[in-house]
């Protein structure tokens, strides 16, 4: 006999609940994305979307000024993109964000692109490692929903 275990999904954060309003916005633009990334070691993308042309964006999702003004480690994803934007809810003050990024307003349902991010084309070599961690970070994740008992040994 088997045991069958119900699982139920987890609690999500007010961030996280933006990120999934952020990604059907992104779905709806033809973007495929993952949550939480991590292009190098010490940085830890909230949302990272993959484009029809190949193009690469993050977005900082921000649930409040204290998380905001927590974040001194944004301006090093720009390097790892080639648009960045803000997502945030309709109570947030936007006036604290940066002008030279993109902005995204919503709330876990969807969101809206209210400013478009400046592009700043990533390198060939860098494109190509993105492109690259963004598969086999997908891949892990479907992974571990058809196998949550799989004792990943993954780097």
């Amino acid at each position: 006999m088997t045991q069958t275990t119900l699982m139920t999904a987890p609690s999500l954060q007010p961030g996280q609940l933006i990120a999934r309003g952020v990604t059907r916005q992104l779905a709806a633009l033809g973007f495929a994305s993952v949550e939480e990334l991590v292009p190098t070691r010490g940085l830890r993308v909230d949302v990272m979307a993959l484009g029809p042309k190949g193009e690469i964006w993050i977005v900082e999702c921000k649930s409040s000024r204290a998380d905001f003004m927590s974040d001194s480690k944004w301006d090093g994803y720009l390097e790892w993109a080639d648009r960045f934007f803000w997502a945030v809810d309709a109570d947030f003050d936007i006036d604290l964000l940066p002008e030279d990024t993109g902005l995204f307003v919503g709330d876990s349902y969807g969101a809206e692109l209210l400013r478009m991010g400046p592009e700043k084309r990533l390198a060939a070599a860098r494109r190509k490692k993105m492109t690259h961690l963004f598969a086999t970070h997908a891949a892990r994740r479907l992974h571990l929903l058809r196998d949550p008992h799989a004792m990943p040994q993954w780097g």
